[in-house]
């Protein structure tokens, strides 16, 4: 090896060891709390300011200042975050959304901290804490990654934090302090994290935005070592810090040598790319639905309020005029993500990617220096622009197909990360790059004028993305993906069209920031930027356009007004609050408001009083079966379902079919017929193979062998919203409704969905399940469990399906309820539809199924009729199948 090249690798071996200190941090954390803790590098960046301030600006003694810094304030900064934004959401319930928007909070409010303190510049005097010489670095991270791995792997410490990881809940009833075990978690996390700022510093730019940004691109070791192996993340740290280094040796010509000199500079960012789009997503148990609420209508005063401000800045002149032209162009940035988070409730970090895009093929296309274009007027080129930027969409919205949540949100930093590293910071694609505005608006006030018109424009788009069946689908997918699929929606392609709509919008908007600007600037269109901007409209309502335009408004006015950082500061704490109104303020005002209006408690008259007396009996006689209408009023609750006396023609069919988890198998070669006119249940107990059988019947799980046909046709590979527009409706034992539609838009959804075009369909089901009165027009979110379970059964209905299967239909039912369900199955039955049941409840099963299969480790073990299933106690059947007469 010569001296070169061993130079290269003790270089290397310093910027792997830092790489894997972050790993070793965030691996940590996340074990103890669930939490990929996005505010790593804000940490680092305020440990290393602060040590910088200790030892330079107050004259400390080194070692002072390193005590103060990484053993009291590090681990301080953990446990603040803990208890007060991390522990109150878990007390609340927060769900993984809201969890990574205080993350990202946290970060933000950092960054504008730092930069309101310390300012934005640059330093470069920062100490050093331990010597250049890689080998010291390296002894410091491989004496923590054993410390933490023995402690993990043999200590009581270690088994509750293990503990903790695979059921909090769980745990907390064995005994184990789990706040205590997340505390230590975060506060050894912080520490790491001061470490790394620490000893990156000497060696990088210290900014407030370089550094944090530095740390959370070396996040691809701990997603490599799928946030649980510390070995991994070790190895694969100093790995490409190594190769990094030694990629600096090549030189090759032209565009080749071009592009290796960018992966030479920034190959944790291939790493990160590869990591979070091809591996296997990590959170995978965050995958829960959203906990929707019903959306606070805004008052149209608002907007006219909003109309007129955005009118004031044409009465400006000057400086504040100049700053005002940013604030409509960064509008339509912002709606970009109404579309994609709002609307679509997909977590993209990467907007900010599609806005620089949008402004670079603007300058390029304006210059001619486009590949393959001649130069095109301004105007033209931000149009030919956004429809050039409009398909790179799918670089973020294809990865949202199979990711949720935190894999989801990794996937579209790690694309936004890599545009700013692989595109806006290359000196080949930007240098000399100039940016005019269109002819005839070249002055502010002129070109704010344009600005308005586009804004004008690009609002009744995203307003008609909540209007309409396309709008109440984008709900459905929001509020419960599951539940949309087994609607109908098309899940796959309603993504794909949001990311691409938000990739259009903001190109859209980053070509007029660029223009407003009159040059192509890549700091403004960073990842941290991007951050800032998702952060701002998830706090002010990801789903209100009018929110998006008041964070334009205040992120624009309050740096342009003040010292830099207030804007991020001000929506870090925002963010960080976001567990507690996650509709944004407006809603957390609303809610307020009504909880401090007195309420008026209705009084009956003398006439009134006398009424109820009269009609009070009738109601207890009733009870909930008057919810079940007309079309279910001929047949008496107390008259048995006659049994069918000939068998009815099959409708689904399974054959033969096995699934495993891992080594353990679900389904053994299960044969199933189900019947039109007929209820088939399945009964057993848990862990019998019930839910599998019934995901595969659905959809949602694919068996490894075997074969379902709808009728004739084969439907084993068919994905779940294509079964439900065959005919083959679901419902969910925890419900799925969309909690922010009205009642009639969630049954209106199962008919849009399953091509229904029977005009009266929706009424139809409406009426059926007692949904017709003034129920109907109110939000799903809040109704009663019943109510609830009588929506999803509706909805499922509306869509006119042949079969429909059931999971555990009377949970959370009680006996009325019940009651009045089987009435409405039986009707549904006698009008022919095929009906497949998978319940506890055996008193339920024995009034209403025609047909029971008993189902223990994974193969069904009997079948007949459930007075003769359920009187010879067939769950105790032997393993070979027991087939009684009918």
């Amino acid at each position: 090896m010569s001296a070169f090249t061993y130079d290269l690798t003790l270089a290397g071996l310093s910027v792997g060891s830092a790489a894997a200190l972050t790993g070793i941090g965030l691996i940590v954390t996340y074990r103890a709390t669930g939490v990929l803790n996005f505010a790593h590098g804000a940490v680092a960046m305020v440990c290393a300011y602060v040590l910088r301030q200790c030892v330079v600006g107050w004259g400390w003694p080194l070692w002072l200042g390193a005590v103060v810094t990484l053993l009291f304030l590090a681990p301080g900064i953990g446990v603040a975050l803990e208890r007060f934004v991390f522990r109150p959401l878990a007390v609340l319930g927060g769900d993984p959304a809201q969890t990574l928007v205080a993350s990202i909070g946290v970060f933000v409010l950092l960054v504008g901290g730092a930069a309101l303190v310390w300012g934005q510049g640059a330093r470069d005097d920062a100490p050093e804490l331990v010597s250049a010489d890689p080998w010291g670095q390296l002894a410091v991270v491989l004496v923590l990654a054993a410390g933490v791995g023995a402690v993990i792997r043999w200590t009581r410490f270690g088994r509750e934090l293990r503990a903790v990881v695979d059921d909090r809940q769980l745990a907390v009833l064995g005994g184990v302090d789990a706040d205590r075990v997340a505390a230590a978690g975060w506060a050894f996390g912080s520490f790491t994290a001061g470490l790394t700022g620490v000893l990156l510093a000497p060696s990088v730019r210290l900014d407030p935005y370089g550094l944090p940004l530095l740390v959370m691109e070396v996040m691809a070791v701990a997603v490599a070592a799928r946030m649980r192996s510390l070995p991994v993340a070790v190895v694969a740290a100093l790995g490409i810090g190594v190769g990094q280094s030694q990629l600096t040796r090549l030189h090759l010509p032209g565009g080749e040598g071009r592009l290796m000199q960018a992966v030479g500079a920034n190959l944790f960012v291939v790493a990160l790319l590869v990591a979070a789009l091809v591996l296997p997503g990590v959170g995978t148990k965050d995958v829960l639905p959203r906990t929707a609420t019903a959306r606070v209508a805004t008052p149209p005063g608002a907007w006219i309020v909003a109309g007129v401000l955005f009118l004031l800045p044409l009465g400006f002149a000057g400086p504040d005029l100049h700053t005002s032209v940013q604030v409509p162009a960064l509008g339509v940035v912002l709606l970009s993500l109404v579309v994609v988070t709002g609307r679509g409730g997909q977590l993209s970090l990467g907007q900010a990617a599609y806005a620089g895009l949008g402004a670079l093929f603007t300058a390029l296309l304006a210059a001619g220096r486009f590949p393959g274009l001649p130069r095109v007027p301004e105007l033209a080129a931000l149009a030919l622009a956004v429809l050039l930027v409009a398909p790179l969409g799918l670089l973020t919205g294809w990865p949202a197909i199979s990711r949720h949540g935190l894999a989801l949100a990794l996937a579209t930093f790690a694309v936004g990360v890599g545009v700013s590293r692989f595109v806006f910071a290359q000196p080949y694609a930007t240098s000399g790059l100039s940016l005019g505005r269109p002819s005839g608006f070249d002055g502010d006030r002129a070109y704010y004028v344009l600005e308005l018109a586009l804004l004008a424009g690009a609002l009744p788009a995203v307003h008609a993305l909540r209007r309409g069946r396309t709008g109440r689908a984008l709900a459905a997918l929001r509020d419960h993906e599951q539940g949309a699929s087994a609607a109908g929606v098309q899940v796959p392609s309603l993504k794909l069209l949001a990311f691409v709509v938000g990739a259009a919008l903001a190109a859209l908007g980053g070509g007029m920031l660029g223009m407003g600007l009159r040059a192509f600037d890549p700091s403004a269109y960073d990842p941290v930027r991007g951050l800032l901007w998702f952060a701002a409209v998830v706090v002010l309502g990801a789903d209100s356009t009018l929110g998006a335009l008041a964070a334009a408004a205040l992120l624009v006015g309050l740096d342009a007004g003040a010292r830099g950082g207030v804007a991020a500061a001000l929506v870090g704490v925002l963010a960080v609050c976001v567990g507690r109104f996650p509709g944004g303020p407006y809603e957390a005002v609303h809610a307020a408001a009504g909880r401090l209006r007195p309420q008026r408690t209705a009084r009956l008259t003398e006439l009134g009083t006398g009424m109820r007396r009269k009609i009070q009996p009738a109601e207890r006689r009733t009870g909930s079966t008057a919810v079940v209408g007309a079309a279910v009023a001929h047949r008496p609750a107390t008259t048995p379902r006659p049994r069918p006396r000939a068998l009815t023609p099959p409708v689904l069919t399974a054959h033969a079919l096995h699934a495993r988890y891992g080594g353990f198998t679900a389904l053994d070669g299960v044969d199933l017929v189900v019947r039109a006119g007929q209820v088939t249940a399945v009964i057993g107990p848990n862990g019998a193979g019930k839910s599998t059988l019934f995901h595969c019947l659905a959809g949602t799980v694919r068996p490894a062998r075997g074969r379902v046909r709808l009728g004739g046709r084969d439907i084993t590979r068919l994905t779940a919203h294509a079964r439900t527009r065959l005919g083959i409706a679901r419902t969910f034992q925890q419900l799925a409704v969309f909690p922010s539609l009205t009642v009639a838009e969630n049954v209106r959804v199962g008919a849009e969905q399953g091509r229904v075009t029977e005009p009266g369909a929706v009424e139809r089901a409406l009426r059926l399940f007692g949904l017709d009165g003034e129920v109907r027009s109110l939000p799903a979110a809040g109704l009663p469990t019943g109510t609830l379970r009588r929506v999803e059964l509706a909805r499922a209905f509306a869509g006119g399906p042949r079969v429909l299967l059931l999971d555990e239909p009377a949970a959370g039912l009680d006996t009325a309820e019940v009651a009045a369900l089987t009435q409405v199955l039986r009707a549904l039955a006698a009008e022919g539809t095929a009906l497949l049941v998978v319940e506890h409840d055996l008193d339920l099963v024995a009034d209403l199924a025609d047909v029971v299969h008993v189902m223990t480790a994974g193969r069904i073990v009997a079948s007949g009729p459930p007075d003769h299933v359920l009187e010879h106690r067939a769950l105790n059947a032997p393993e070979a199948a027991r087939e009684f007469p009918a």
